[in-house]
């Protein structure tokens, strides 16, 4: 007998000395609450998530509709000169990005490639939760292809709502575990949480070495 089957015959044997025992079902202990909630109102969170995001080198442009949104996207695209930017169809998005010349913006589908799209100038993505406490975008990607426009092109653009602003993760974690429980349910989420950033032994902090250099939140407030 060699000693794995030697451990293995003192488990077997030590269970069948100790038999499990019948009685009634142990109910679970309560779940304690590392992160209280304390509920502030939306434009606190609004502006813990700028102060957050922008403490670690990311954008955040507070729009008043949809219409100003917009127009800080043709902006930001002009300004930055870029020529082609790969977006994820959803609904907000496409209100967005509307706007844009039809030559300025892609739609993503199923046949893109990473090397295709690593040469867009940006990624346009939409958020289903803002994260208060961190500066976080919270992202459902249904599909490889919009994952990796979080990743690959050179700036991320991310639009959302301000009523999807959450103090914190366990705020969101209700509906974002109902919703991965769903059997149809494909893909999974994403957190951003301003630009990639290293640092080499000097410690001298780069940007942009493992995803993107540049990230972008237009949070619309109406």
């Amino acid at each position: 007998m060699n000693s794995r089957d030697a451990i293995l015959s003192r488990i077997r044997d030590a269970l069948a000395d100790n038999p499990p025992v019948d009685g009634p079902p142990v109910d679970e202990p309560p779940v304690p609450e590392v992160w209280p909630r304390e509920n502030p109102d939306r434009d606190t969170l609004a502006r813990r998530f700028a102060e957050e995001i922008e403490a670690v080198q990311g954008e955040v442009y507070r729009c008043d509709s949809t219409n100003a949104a917009r127009r800080k996207l043709l902006e930001l695209a002009d300004q930055a000169g870029w020529e082609e930017i790969g977006a994820v169809d959803r609904p907000l998005a496409r209100e967005v990005a509307s706007d844009l010349p039809t030559d300025r913006v892609t739609w993503a589908t199923t046949d893109w490639q990473p090397n295709q799209m690593a040469q867009l100038s940006a990624g346009l993505v939409e958020a289903d939760y803002l994260l208060a406490d961190t500066g976080s975008a919270l992202v459902a990607c249904d599909t490889p292809q919009s994952r990796l426009l979080c990743y690959l092109p050179p700036a991320c653009v991310v639009v959302a709502r301000a009523d999807q602003l959450v103090e914190h993760m366990p705020a969101a974690w209700p509906e974002i575990a109902r919703r991965t429980a769903e059997p149809d349910r494909r893909g999974e989420f994403v957190l951003i949480t301003g630009p990639s950033r290293t640092a080499d032994i000097e410690k001298i902090l780069i940007l942009g070495v493992h995803g993107p250099k540049r990230v972008v939140v237009l949070l619309i407030e109406a």
